[in-house]
C-alpha cells in the first residue's frame, strides 16, 4: 500500500488531530519513549553470526551491552568498561584496566574475568565470531585485580579500535556459562543503560532503564523499539504520533515532516555508498573502469536525487576518517570518459556492456542512484544492465568472489580507520574484497602490521591514490542519516549511525 498524507489522516484520526497541533500524542508521555526502527533483531548475541557485523543493529546492541571501550558521538574513544588501555613499550603486550563498581543487569558485579573471558571467547573460531581473525592476534590473558595483560601474538595496530567496533562487546562469563547460548538468547543481560524487559521477534523490544548504570540512569524509564522495516510505515508511525522517533526515511519525507511541526536531525554518518568493481570481463580494461568513474556526476545525483543530503567522496575515506586525503580527486569528466572508451573501441553507438548489481530500498534511493548512474553511463558509451539483489545475497556473492563486474554496496566504518575501509574492501585475500590484483595486494600487505602510525596512515593514503588513479573501485558518497522526532524529544546523533535511546533527552 502506498501511503499518502490523505489516507494517513483517514487511518489515524486521533493522531491527525494531534498533528494539527504539531505534537505527536506520545510526545506527552513522561517515561515511555517509542522508536520506529528500520531493522528487526535476529539475535541477541552481539558477538557471533551475521547480525554481529550488521552496522544497523549496533544501536540496539549498545542499548543493552557495553563495549570494551566507549565510543563517543563524534567517533572518538573514551573510557568505558575499560578505563585505561595501551601497549607495552616493546609492543609485545597490551594492558587494560577494568572499571570498578559496574554490575550486570542481574546484580552480579562485572569482573576483570568477564573482560578476559569475552576476549578469549571472541578469538575462538568455534564460537562463530566473524572478526575472530582480529581477536586472535592477542592471547595468554592474565588477570591481576582490575588489571588485565595479554600477549601480542601478531601485531595489529587497530586492536583497541576493534574494542569499540563490530563484535567488541563484553558478555557475562558466569551467567552465560550457567544458561548457555539458548538461555542467553531468551534472557540476555549486559551492563548497558537499558535492560531487556520484553522481546517479540520481528515485532518489538521493550527496554527498561538500568537504575545502576555506571554512566548515569537514562532520561527515559522505558523504551519501546518497534521493528518497522518499511520506510513509508515508519513515516506513518512518527507522523501519526505512534512513535516519538524514527530514522532512515526518504529525504523528501524528512523535509516535509520537519517543515510540518516535527523536529529532525540530518548529519553525515560513517556509512558510504560505493560500487565494487570486480576484476573480471570488461573490468580488466582500465579504460572502461576509468570511464565509468569519470562519467558519474556525484554532486548532481546528491542534489537532485537525495535532496542535497550526502557528501561526495573520491576515496573510501570520508572526511571524518583517519586517512582522508582531500587532494585525491576523481572529477566528473564525461568527455574524458568518451576518449578512454574510444581508445578501447567503444562509443555511444558501440557501447561496452556489463551488469551492475544493486540493493533496492536498503538505503535511501539506492536503486534510483544506480538508475541515474546507468543513465549517465549511457551518454558516454556504457550500457549497463541493472540486477537487483538482497543485501544477504550481496554478502554471499562477495564472499565467494562472484559479484557482477559492478556492484553497489553500503560500507560502514564507524572507527574511521583505513584498514576497515580500504583495507578489507580492497585487499584481495580478504573475503570482503573482489579485487585480486597483485600490485594492490603487495601495496596493502605491509600496512596491516605497520607500527609507525604516521607511516601507516600515509601508506593508506598512497594506496587510495593508486586505487583512484586506476579506478579499482568507485566511491560515491558519505551518507547523511535523517532522524525525525517529536518536538518534546532531544536526539543526539551518533556519527556511527547508531540511534541510541540513552542519548535522548526531554527537550
Amino acid at each position: 500500500m502506498q501511503f499518502s498524507r490523505r489516507n494517513l489522516l483517514k487511518m489515524t484520526a486521533a493522531g491527525a488531530a494531534v498533528i494539527g497541533l504539531g505534537l505527536p500524542s506520545r510526545s506527552r508521555a513522561a517515561d515511555d519513549l517509542v522508536i520506529a526502527y528500520n531493522v528487526s533483531l535476529p539475535s541477541w548475541d552481539p558477538t557471533v553470526g551475521p547480525s554481529a557485523v550488521n552496522p544497523t543493529l549496533q544501536g540496539l546492541y549498545q542499548s543493552v551491552f557495553d563495549q570494551f571501550i566507549l565510543q563517543q558521538p563524534d567517533l572518538s574513544p573514551a573510557p568505558g568498561l575499560l578505563t585505561k588501555w595501551g601497549w607495552s613499550q616493546d609492543r609485545k603486550q597490551i594492558f587494560m584496566t577494568v572499571r570498578d563498581g559496574v554490575t550486570w543487569h542481574n546484580g552480579d558485579p562485572l569482573t576483570a574475568e568477564d573482560i578476559a573471558w569475552s576476549l578469549e571467547r571472541a578469538a575462538k573460531p568455534e564460537t562463530g565470531n566473524p572478526i575472530q581473525f582480529i581477536w586472535k592476534t592477542i592471547g595468554n590473558l592474565s588477570v591481576d585485580g582490575n588489571t588485565i595483560t595479554a600477549d601480542v601474538l601478531s601485531f595489529d595496530p587497530t586492536i583497541f579500535k576493534w574494542m569499540y567496533f563490530l563484535t567488541g562487546y563484553v558478555l557475562p562469563k558466569k551467567y552465560y556459562e550457567e544458561v548457555g547460548p539458548e538461555g542467553f538468547e531468551k534472557a540476555p543481560i549486559g551492563t548497558g543503560p537499558y535492560m531487556v524487559e520484553k522481546f517479540e521477534r520481528n515485532a518489538f523490544v521493550r527496554l527498561k532503564a538500568n537504575p545502576g548504570y555506571w554512566g548515569g540512569k537514562p532520561d527515559f524509564e522505558s523504551v519501546t523499539i518497534k521493528f518497522v522495516t518499511d520506510a513509508a510505515s515508519r513515516v506513518a508511525e512518527v507522523e501519526s504520533g505512534n512513535a516519538h522517533v524514527t530514522l532512515e526515511i526518504p529525504y523528501e519525507e524528512y523535509d516535509r515532516l520537519t517543515q510540518g511541526g516535527l523536529k529532525g536531525v540530518a548529519t553525515p554518518v560513517s556509512d558510504i555508498g560505493m560500487i565494487f568493481l570486480n576484476d573480471i570481463e570488461v573490468m580488466l580494461d582500465p579504460n572502461v573502469r576509468k570511464a565509468a568513474a569519470f562519467a558519474i556526476n556525484k554532486p548532481l545525483i546528491i542534489e537532485k536525487l537525495l535532496s542535497g543530503y550526502g557528501v561526495p567522496i573520491d576515496t573510501l575515506q570520508t572526511p571524518d576518517y583517519d586517512a582522508h586525503d582531500p587532494t585525491i580527486k576523481v572529477p566528473y569528466d564525461p568527455e574524458k570518459a568518451k576518449e578512454l572508451l574510444a581508445a578501447s573501441g567503444y562509443s555511444v553507438d558501440n557501447p561496452v556492456k556489463f551488469t551492475i548489481q544493486t540493493t533496492r530500498g536498503f538505503k535511501p534511493k539506492d536503486y534510483e542512484m544506480i538508475q541515474a548512474i546507468v543513465g549517465l553511463w549511457r551518454r558516454v558509451g556504457i550500457e549497463a544492465k541493472i540486477e537487483v539483489y538482497e543485501i544477504a545475497k550481496h554478502y554471499e556473492l562477495r564472499a565467494a568472489d562472484q559479484l557482477a563486474p559492478a556492484a553497489f554496496y553500503n560500507w560502514g566504518n564507524s572507527v574511521g580507520d583505513p584498514t576497515t575501509s580500504t583495507g578489507f574492501a580492497m585487499f584481495g585475500p580478504s573475503p570482503h574484497s573482489v579485487w585480486d590484483g597483485a600490485d594492490l595486494t603487495n601495496m596493502i600487505g605491509p600496512l596491516w602490521g605497520e607500527a609507525d602510525e604516521e607511516k601507516r596512515i600515509q601508506g593508506w593514503k598512497d594506496v587510495d591514490r593508486f586505487i583512484a588513479e586506476n579506478a579499482l573501485v568507485i566511491p560515491l558518497l558519505q551518507y547523511v542519516q535523517p532522524v525525525v522526532h517529536a518536538p518534546g524529544i532531544k536526539v543526539v546523533p551518533h556519527h556511527s549511525g547508531a540511534l541510541l535511546p540513552h542519548l535522548m533527552k526531554r527537550a
